[in-house]
């Protein structure tokens, strides 16, 4: 069983595209973004896990319950049900994708060690440009700073969007961090993925152990954040982007911004 993490709009699609096209069963009923749908279960579940995270102010949140906890029967309940396509199917090739999985992983981890984990990197960047359903973290019972942006020109202030989605961009990163790589477990970069879809493939053959289709990738896909013309950047990217090879402004363009309500 394969299962794709990955923040909302990091190019999870493309591998879930690929899989299906490898003859991978990848649930009941998908949607274009090639998420297993509904997702309604795997929604609730995720507001399960939040009750075990700790915020600890600012862009800082504990996961050591959430680690050490017995998992509670009603996220099992929730996620055997989102999940019940997939696990009743007989085919020995079979998973999904869906960005939300990112926000339980943990839990993931440790009822199923054994299947194979895929997580997909892209640029912070060009994740924060388009909307995501995870953007606003409270939807899913996850605390955080109000993502203020600078005074306007009459000293107020309103709640930046980009800001937002840069925190639960953070949120979700440093969530997969706190986790014990399970034995079967790959990171891949979707730049990779359009520049080198040959070599890519091939170390997701060699991790998966099945050939895998070959899917159109367009390279207008990677780097829009550097046609986009509002701010795309925030200091809290850098470990993340210097980890990952990504490139990292020559000055600190945008310090948080944040007051607790």
């Amino acid at each position: 069983m394969i299962t794709v993490i990955g923040r909302g709009h990091s190019g999870t699609r493309a591998i879930s595209q690929t899989l299906y096209a490898s003859g991978v069963y990848m649930g009941q009923t998908l949607n274009p973004s090639a998420d297993l749908v509904p997702g309604h279960d795997m929604y609730d579940a995720c507001r399960v896990f939040a009750r075990y995270v700790k915020w600890n102010g600012d862009l800082s949140w504990d996961f050591s319950r959430a680690h050490s906890a017995d998992i509670p029967p009603r996220f099992t309940q929730l996620l055997s049900k989102y999940l019940a396509s997939v696990l009743n199917h007989g085919g020995q090739l079979k998973g999904w994708k869906i960005p939300e999985t990112t926000l339980v992983y943990p839990w993931l981890a440790r009822m199923y060690p054994d299947i194979h984990y895929i997580f997909w990197i892209r640029n912070p960047r060009d994740c924060i440009i388009g909307r995501h359903k995870t953007d606003d973290l409270r939807d899913f019972g996850i605390q955080y700073p109000t993502p203020l942006g600078p005074p306007d020109e009459q000293g107020e202030t309103k709640e930046d969007e980009r800001l937002r989605r840069a925190i639960s961009w953070k949120y979700q990163y440093d969530l997969v961090k706190s986790t014990p790589k399970p034995e079967r477990w790959i990171e891949v970069r979707f730049e990779d993925f359009v520049l080198k879809q040959e070599e890519t493939l091939e170390r997701l053959e060699n991790f998966l152990r099945i050939p895998l289709a070959r899917v159109v990738m367009r390279k207008d896909t990677i780097n829009r954040w550097q046609r986009d013309e509002s701010l795309n950047y925030f200091d809290f990217f850098e470990p993340a982007m210097r980890e990952y090879n990504y490139e990292i402004p020559a000055a600190v363009l945008a310090p948080v911004r944040s007051a607790v309500e």
